[in-house]
């Protein structure tokens, strides 16, 4: 090979790479157009390949090194940069996507709110009519625990605090996911996760309010279920969406409605799962602890609830 010869054919395309990288070094990748990335690409390949040439023809230490180190810029400009463009858009999603997915889902958010209110509504209705309903829904070991101790059953958390945190999560995603997946049965074994657990917290509040604990509980409740009780209905929401796709698909094929649909219900999937964390966190380590004042605990609630608010209906700014 006559190196003086290929140099000469090949350093137009390394000064071209070296420009291109100057200007995305200073300026950003969203710099170029789309043409340019393209080229930018098409010339990180060639010179990778003429920096194995030239190692491999011994053309000399310092244009391998000259070469080596384009390379490295072509490399962390291109794979660096998809990176942050990737987290950019996790970082847009959570900023500014998820908050209007809900508001664009507000109805079905509203829908699944409702089955789970009218299952507390029927439980506290049926409870106070006939004790012998508490007996259907709630452990006879908890209904001993206050109705003939007096006392709640959220002491048992303080001491083991991260596993406790980690299990909560663990069921509220598992619940969570349960209401998404039963979209796929055309919503009925959604509204039995929203109704069923409605019907649960409601006995249960029920029970604690017949034996005057309504106060520490709802103390308990409000700090992560400022979060957990959202995610929940966002979750019941997605699964109506998929229920909907299916049964009344409208103006699309079926098939284009699951992916209509369905794209607002992954993005529901992707917005609650740090809600469920977070909630998790906070009822493993704050909401049972005997060290925070109860009225702290349900201004601690308000707060979080009314920042969620704000952070649901926040719009972008054109």
């Amino acid at each position: 090979m006559n190196i003086q010869r290929w140099i000469a054919r090949r350093e137009p395309n390394w000064k071209r790479l070296d420009a291109l990288l100057k200007q995305v070094e200073k300026k950003g990748l969203k710099s170029l157009q789309a043409t340019e990335i393209k080229e930018l690409a098409s010339l990180y390949r060639s010179v990778s390949a003429d920096l194995a040439r030239s190692r491999t023809h011994h053309v000399g230490h310092t244009l391998v090194q000259d070469l080596q180190i384009l390379t490295s810029r072509a490399y962390n400009q291109i794979y660096q940069g998809s990176r942050r463009q990737e987290w950019q858009a996790v970082i847009d999603f959570y900023k500014w996507g998820f908050p209007a997915t809900v508001q664009q889902t507000s109805g079905y958010i509203a829908a699944a709110t409702a089955l789970f209110l009218l299952g507390a509504a029927i439980a506290w209705w049926f409870t106070w009519q006939d004790p012998v309903f508490m007996s259907l829904i709630v452990p006879e070991s908890l209904i001993e625990k206050v109705r003939d101790k007096h006392e709640l059953w959220m002491g048992s958390i303080v001491g083991i605090e991260p596993l406790a945190s980690s299990g909560i999560t663990i069921n509220n995603i598992k619940v969570s996911f349960a209401a998404i997946a039963g979209g796929i049965t055309a919503g009925a074994f959604t509204v039995y996760i929203l109704f069923f657990n409605g019907i649960n917290i409601g006995a249960v509040a029920t029970l604690v309010g017949q034996n005057n604990l309504a106060y520490p509980f709802w103390a308990f409740v409000f700090p992560h279920g400022a979060l957990e009780l959202p995610a929940i209905f966002f979750a019941g929401a997605a699964g109506l969406l998929i229920a909907r796709a299916i049964l009344f698909p409208g103006k699309y094929k079926r098939s284009d409605a699951l992916k209509f649909y369905g794209s607002q219900a992954s993005q529901l999937v992707f917005g609650i799962v740090p809600m469920l964390i977070i909630a998790g966190t906070i009822e493993g380590f704050y909401s049972p602890s005997p060290l925070v004042p109860e009225p702290f605990k349900y201004l601690a609630g308000i707060l979080i609830f009314t920042l969620l608010v704000l952070y649901c209906n926040r719009k972008k700014k054109l």
